[in-house]
């Protein structure tokens, strides 16, 4: 069979598989999953090898986990230290030792059971970000906390599989060398951290001034598999490098342009890998010993829950985020594979006993978006306790959103920065951006006519967006696109003249402000003032106007396309307007 076959195939059984899961109200997760059961050696048999795949499909989690970086500035990181090591530390001590004790009743020695027991007590990273997104979570406590236990369990995979060879019975003198393995990864965190100021903020400011936006992608695609070959070229987890990568250019202007550029190639790879978790399980095991791997799948699942939700309890979250946090947390993750097999080359597991425990790993997967439902319906939330800090950094975050960073979009921006309102500018012009960058504004690079841009900006959670574009067909796409996938932001845009107007006003912009019409109108109130009429006399006659102008733009929307009618509007304004100003005696006595 091609290579072109075998893509058809994962696509055509991705559409359908997912589409049907979305419908009967599932996480797309789950899709995935009956997709690759569906096409591998347990389903039709059209694919029966799932290892090129899953190398493939690993690079959609290095990816994950880069957009996940990109996503917290260092200030942001340090905010959830505390979750980050105190409850997932908590996590992954607790539930490693319940399960190693576990491991030790069912008879298996002390170093294999302290591998499988620390190996199971780790949760996919890829399946609970996945489904927190989609229902649009990860920005809740439950969500938070679940992002930093997973965050330290991928933290835990450095020294685990450095651990790993040392208990073997075929450990070298090589293996036990932690204090090497240490200097390693703080010697490649170091050049990571000048890499990211010293050579990829230049070298994607030259890129954006090309204003090709394949060489963007390609860029920031570069980033990624760079560091993953550093990583694994050093012995480090290729996942934890992508994150600190996306971390360290988190500050960078072009963060939502390069999170845009990888999206799509994040979101196929990582279905990609969802099949090929799918494709691997071995179903055969399952038909042999049906009580002995469900009763596995039953008790791993059992055990993580039982135990997250008493932590989660212990540091005071409410009944209901702890129970949707212990269904989240409740499955095995990718890295147990990684592990188990490693343990295995090692001596340490059994053929069998790594299979059982791989189709436990895969099973309970597929049963998390079940479990997760029950949790939700379980839990009842009431009152929450106070949100905690690393919360209220994220909240508020997005509540503006400004598509054009030049003179317009600065004022707006300026008020916002004085009142201490955060925003998120975008701005196409590179130059720009690093204009306002050196006086001390935060602007990022970006087209915002691209859906995966604003999508990146988490436009989706903002009030309103400020629509401060210089280009009149830049804006009128952008206000398209913003009412047609984000409809409950509130959109106040800049129009050039008055056909712009018309074009914002058919696509139901909420508010339109002509460019020069306030400074116009000021001008004209001072020159009034200076021909004799008083200031309040002036400031009356300016007011009749712009209250007759709006009406007639509304009047003209209508018949925009008709020129002879819209002359007739135009000539009517002005007879109303002069109408208007005789008959109010007082604007004729200023007159005078």
């Amino acid at each position: 069979m091609s290579d072109l076959a075998y893509v058809a195939i994962f696509l055509a059984a991705a559409i359908l598989c997912v589409a049907v899961m979305k419908r009967l109200g599932f996480a797309a997760v789950l899709g995935y999953l009956i997709a690759g059961v569906a096409i591998g050696p347990w389903g039709l048999r059209l694919i029966v090898e799932a290892g090129n795949v899953r190398h493939l499909a690993e690079f959609g989690v290095v990816l994950l986990l880069f957009v996940i970086g990109l996503e917290l500035q260092p200030s942001r990181l340090w905010a959830l230290r505390r979750p980050i090591f105190g409850l997932g530390t908590a996590q992954f001590t607790v539930t490693g030792l319940v399960l190693t004790g576990a491991g030790l009743l069912l008879g298996l020695g002390p170093q294999s059971a302290v591998v499988a027991g620390f190996g199971l007590a780790l949760s996919s990273t890829a399946f609970v970000l996945q489904l927190l997104a989609e229902k649009r979570e990860l920005g809740s406590v439950h969500g938070r906390a679940g992002f930093a236990i997973l965050l330290m369990q991928d933290i835990a995979v450095i020294p685990m599989l450095a651990v790993v060879p040392m208990l073997g019975a075929t450990a070298t003198l090589q293996d036990a060398n932690p204090l090497l393995g240490l200097v390693r990864i703080v010697a490649v965190c170091a050049f990571l951290i000048v890499l990211s100021r010293f050579v990829l903020r230049p070298v994607f400011h030259a890129i954006a001034r090309t204003h090709v936006p394949e060489l963007f992608t390609a860029g920031a695609l570069l980033i990624v598999v760079g560091t993953a070959l550093l990583m694994q070229a050093v012995g480090i987890s290729v996942t934890l490098g992508a994150f600190l990568a996306g971390v360290l250019l988190a500050d960078s202007e072009f963060k939502h342009e390069i999170e845009a550029r990888i999206a799509p190639f994040e979101g196929l790879l990582l279905g990609l890998f969802f099949m090929s978790v799918g494709l691997s399980a071995n179903l055969g095991l399952l038909a042999a010993e049906p009580v002995h791997v469900l009763g596995l799948v039953v008790g791993l699942v059992g055990v993580k829950a039982g135990v997250m939700y008493a932590i989660a309890r212990t540091f005071r979250m409410d009944s209901a985020q702890s129970l949707r946090l212990a269904a989240a947390i409740s499955q095995g993750g990718e890295f147990a594979f990684i592990l188990f097999s490693v343990a295995q080359g090692h001596g340490l597991l059994s053929a069998v006993f790594a299979d059982r425990m791989t189709l436990a790993v895969t099973l309970s997967m597929a049963a998390m978006p079940f479990v997760y439902a029950l949790a939700h319906r379980l839990s009842r939330p009431g009152d929450t306790p106070a949100t905690p800090r690393y919360d209220v950094v994220a909240d508020m975050e997005h509540r503006v959103v400004i598509a054009g960073f030049g003179r317009f979009g600065q004022i707006c921006g300026r008020i916002l920065r004085g009142l201490g309102i955060p925003f998120t500018a975008l701005e196409i012009n590179p130059e720009q951006v690093a204009l306002v960058r050196r006086f001390g504004s935060i602007a990022h690079y970006g087209d915002a006519s691209s859906l995966e841009l604003l999508e990146s900006a988490h436009l989706e959670r903002a009030s309103v967006f400020i629509m401060a574009i210089d280009d009149p067909d830049a804006s009128l796409r952008t206000a398209a696109l913003v009412r047609r996938h984000f409809p409950d932001v509130r959109v106040f845009a800049r129009a050039r003249n008055r056909q712009h107007a018309y074009a914002l006003m058919s696509l139901d912009v909420h508010l339109i402000e002509r460019e020069l019409y306030h400074s116009s109108l000021r001008v004209a109130e001072q020159m009034l003032v200076a021909l004799g009429f008083s200031p309040r006399q002036a400031r009356r006659a300016v007011i009749s106007f712009r209250n007759l102008d709006e009406a007639t733009l509304r009047r003209q929307h209508a018949v925009q396309h008709d020129e002879a009618r819209l002359i007739q509007t135009n000539k009517e304004a002005v007879a109303e307007l002069q109408q208007l100003f005789e008959s109010d005696g007082r604007l004729n006595a200023g007159a005078r």
